[in-house]
């Protein structure tokens, strides 16, 4: 399995955010964009309106290990970016990971529908 490398650098960044598509539900805000490559890149943004680095930092694990688990569903050669919105703080990893596998549905990123897996 080909992993996912990491957006780090601001201009990727900003880059995703001014060519990308955005989608949203109540606890992330995904950017999508064709990266022209065979790997996905990853970013994950979560503001200090979230909490303080412990909160945020954990919250970063999470959306990572979520993605890593189920990247397998993900189609190949984009750039996303996740942004965890304050109303996450609160929630448990089920419903980030519902929360997290929505927001793909939307942007009809994932290789089957998720229907059709549940089929």
């Amino acid at each position: 399995m080909e992993y996912s490398e990491s957006l780090k650098k601001n201009r990727d960044f900003k880059t995703v955010y001014g060519n990308g598509k955005s989608r949203a539900n109540k606890y992330l805000v995904m950017y999508v964009m064709k990266n022209g490559t065979e790997k996905n890149r990853i970013g994950i943004s979560v503001s200090k309106k979230v909490g303080n680095s412990v909160v945020r930092h954990h919250l970063t694990r999470l959306i990572r290990e979520i993605y890593r688990l189920n990247e397998h569903h993900f189609k190949k050669g984009l750039d996303i970016i996740f942004i965890v919105r304050v109303n996450a703080k609160k929630i448990d990893y089920h419903t980030l990971e519902k929360a997290l596998m929505h927001v793909a549905d939307i942007h009809r990123v994932l290789e089957k529908s998720r229907n059709e897996q549940n089929e």
